[in-house]
């Protein structure tokens, strides 16, 4: 895909959920706001972003990325477009479980390509939908500077897809060290 505008990814700031050690999805099946440390985490970083003259916000509706995503819209001035294809992975059965027992499902991270738990989805299902979100906005802006506040799951898959990734070799290079942190953001034009 052909990309005619400049695009800033973020994750969402530290969340309870983060915290705690659990796995949150669409529906949200228990409070999972940001912490005291991610209010802070967010106007820090949106003073950051602030130079960059961003024109659009697009985030994810779930409520993490809803605060951190309003943070920053707020310090920069502009409105926030919710998207639900910006959502994180659907955690399925394991929706607001422990991560590691998500995390044990799967016995390598290929699997998590095609593979899916129960009412979930996989990585291929992410992929869809964010194709999905960027093929309206592609056909709708050109030439902006648009900032994502998303999650870790469609984060990785958007920066292989900007970075002319596959998916497989996304899941290949995406360890977890390679991985967004909370707050964390990255421009690619």
């Amino acid at each position: 895909m052909k990309f005619n505008n400049i695009y800033y990814i973020l994750r969402h700031g530290e969340a309870v959920s983060n915290v705690k050690g659990f796995v949150s999805s669409w529906p949200e099946k228990v409070d999972d706001p940001l912490t005291e440390t991610a209010v802070k985490q967010a106007k820090q970083v949106a003073k950051k972003i602030l130079s960059e003259n961003i024109d659009l916000i697009f985030s994810s509706d779930i409520l993490r990325a809803e605060q951190t995503s309003k943070i920053i819209a707020k310090q920069l001035g502009k409105k926030v477009e919710f998207d639900k294809r910006l959502r994180e992975i659907d955690f399925g059965i394991f929706n607001s479980k422990p991560i590691a027992d998500f995390i044990g499902h799967f016995d390598s991270q290929e699997k998590r390509i095609k593979g899916k738990v129960l009412h979930g989805e996989s990585y291929e299902d992410i992929l869809r939908r964010i194709e999905s979100f960027f093929q309206d906005v592609e056909k709708k802006y050109s030439n902006k500077k648009i900032l994502i506040v998303s999650h870790q799951a469609p984060l990785f898959i958007i920066e292989g897809m900007l970075l002319g990734y596959s998916l497989e070799k996304s899941v290949g290079f995406f360890t977890d060290e390679k991985l967004l942190s909370n707050c964390e953001f990255k421009k690619f034009d």
